[in-house]
């Protein structure tokens, strides 16, 4: 088929990209010789998902790279800006809790995801723990034994944490410095590593509860204590160093790879991340795109232990860390910890993989014979949203191959009359469809509506306007507003839904999902219009100004609990001072109206 196209490829360095017969994408490589490593999906038989993506390839191209390096790079952003259907993308791109200690105005801590801490900020974060629970419940530890700032905001008078004296009332008293400092020592050496330091203390405030005979609070500060003592126990290293670093370890067998990874921190095992995903092309490559696309949403430790691999030295360069591979000694038991770990997870997970996959993917394959359609590989769902008959939105969720694509997600604001679902779906139809016209790009296999005939005919009539030949659908609800019809545009039948069956549940969770997405879009317009409009009113207050405390507050409860030298950041004192004047009595008028539309 590509016999004369494969004589022209050159043993160079180099990118490769697969397309099927629409010319699309599905997926990206990377190759330090091209011609062998595009030949062998060609002249050799294939099992799983890579002869399935085999299967699919009616074309492709290649890109020849000055190196190694160059080519690794060149997959890299291939792979972000396309994202092809075969390459494997992280699934779960949220960022584990770290612990955040704040020294200024005062000493705080908290639970902090990676991403959502500025690097400029230089604030000391200790973790990740992938265990949310113990990360809340350390802080949880620390606050009741170190008088510590509780509140998010600063009030005017002391509260219950002050008289109970777990807080040195920040609002009203003049500190020790001294006593800070020490605090503060205490507090890092804990989450460096140091228990016994907290162990004394809480041994300390025991004996003080016991001897006041409030037995029920010591047996409270007995359970943290076991706590901490299970904990330092489980994450004991024998490595003395104290550097960040993480361990990878991987198995594969039967098509699938199992990847773990596990977090060193300060001398402790904090935890790990696991993940098993199908290969599509060579076990190396797999590994790299895994971790470059790992690293992208967590925090890069100054060193990574791992099993031999020959793209260390790049990969180092690449996340500007230590990629090592020990090849004996502490460092190397690691290692085979993880990889062990990996082989576990792999024998333990797999079946339940494979019948998650087989799940989404049948459902997705029913769905496509139901419709008679030729390929479904991509859904496009929109929902309007007009509650309480204002800020009327639509939005739109993407699935591909049976999973939800966030990056693919869109938000509308609708300009026409707020009540008008029929005019709503013409219009973000026509915005979505006549921008990816003019940016020629991916155009899905079906669109989905939330609603019956009506919304499906506004959708159709903006399609036959673009010239478009796109199946549309329209999912009907129940009187107990639960999915039940799946009307199609061709004909205007019903197809009943057997609300047991795989294609029910992947439609009710698509419906779901779109509906999520659109409902919280709402909520955060609602929030923003109403503090703009509150932001009118006061005196000073421009528009430039305006547009700063709504990206920095985002809604009147915000402003409501921040305190006056915290909008003062934003504009002047004085115009701080009746803004937050102004607010109070507007609570105030809120809470009459509704008294008196409650006694109506």
């Amino acid at each position: 088929m590509f016999k004369d196209k494969l004589k022209l490829v050159p043993h160079l360095p180099g990118s490769y990209q697969m397309k099927n017969k629409d010319g699309v994408i599905i997926y990206v490589g990377k190759a330090k010789d091209l011609k062998k490593r595009v030949s062998s999906y060609f002249n050799r038989p294939h099992t799983g998902k890579t002869a399935k993506m085999v299967s699919e390839i009616a074309d492709f191209q290649y890109i020849v790279a000055s190196s190694e390096l160059e080519a690794f790079l060149l997959e890299f952003n291939l792979i972000k800006h396309y994202n092809p259907k075969y390459n494997i993308l992280l699934k779960d791109d949220k960022s584990y809790p770290y612990i955040e200690y704040i020294d200024k105005p005062y000493p705080k801590v908290k639970v902090s995801r990676y991403l959502s801490v500025k690097k400029k900020d230089k604030k000391l974060l200790f973790g990740p723990y992938p265990n949310a629970y113990a990360a809340r419940r350390i802080v949880s530890i620390i606050n009741r034994l170190y008088p510590l700032k509780k509140c998010d905001t600063m009030p005017k008078k002391v509260c219950l944490y002050y008289h109970i004296g777990e807080c040195l009332g920040y609002c009203e008293h003049n500190v020790d410095l001294a006593k800070l400092k020490r605090m503060e020592e205490e507090i890092l050496a804990f989450l460096r590593g140091n228990t016994d330091i907290l162990r004394d203390r809480i041994i300390k405030k025991m004996e003080a509860y016991s001897n006041a005979l409030n037995f029920e609070l010591a047996l409270e500060l007995k359970k943290e204590l076991n706590y901490i003592d299970i904990i330092a126990d489980k994450q004991k290293m024998e490595l003395h160093d104290f550097i960040d670093r993480d361990v990878v370890g991987y198995y594969f067998d039967k098509g699938y790879i199992s990847m773990q990874i596990l977090f060193l921190r300060n001398n402790r095992l904090i935890g790990g991340h696991s993940e098993i995903f199908p290969i599509i092309s060579e076990i190396d490559d797999e590994i790299d795109n895994y971790l470059m696309n790992f690293y992208m949403h967590h925090e890069v430790p100054k060193e990574i232990l791992i099993m031999e691999k020959e793209s260390l030295p790049i990969l180092s360069e690449l996340l500007k860390t230590n990629f090592v591979n020990p090849k004996k000694g502490k460092k190397k038991s690691l290692v085979d910890l993880a990889k062990q770990n990996a082989q576990i997870n792999f024998n333990n997970k797999l079946e339940m993989q494979l019948v998650k996959e087989e799940q989404i993917e049948g459902a997705n394959e029913e769905l496509k014979i139901i419709l008679g359609l030729e390929k479904l590989d991509r859904i496009d769902l929109f929902d309007n949203s007009n509650l309480f008959g204002s800020f009327t939105v639509s939005c739109m969720v993407v699935y591909k191959n049976g999973r939800p694509d966030k990056s693919e997600y869109r938000k509308y604001k609708i300009s026409l009359d707020k009540n008008d679902d029929y005019h709503t779906m013409q219009e973000v139809i026509y915005r979505r469809y006549y921008r990816a016209l003019m940016e020629k790009s991916e155009m899905p296999d079906l669109i989905i509506v939330d609603g019956g005939i009506n919304q499906i005919n506004a959708c159709q009539e903006v399609l036959n306007d673009l010239n478009l030949n796109i199946r549309v659908c329209g999912l009907r609800k129940n009187s107990k507003h639960r999915t039940n019809d799946l009307i199609d545009s061709r004909g205007y039948h019903t197809i009943e839904l057997d609300p047991h069956s795989n294609v029910f549940h992947y439609l009710t969770r698509m419906q779901d999902e779109v509906h999520r997405y659109t409902i919280s879009y709402h909520k955060t317009i609602r929030s923003k219009g109403a503090i703009a409009s509150v932001l009118d009113n006061i005196e000073g207050i421009g528009e430039k100004r305006r547009k700063e405390l709504i990206k920095t507050f985002g809604s009147i409860k915000a402003l409501e609990e921040a305190d006056i030298k915290e909008i003062s950041k934003i504009i002047p004192e004085n115009i701080a001072v009746n803004l937050k004047e102004y607010l109070k009595d507007f609570q105030e008028n809120k809470k009459i109206k509704n008294t008196q539309d409650n006694e109506e």
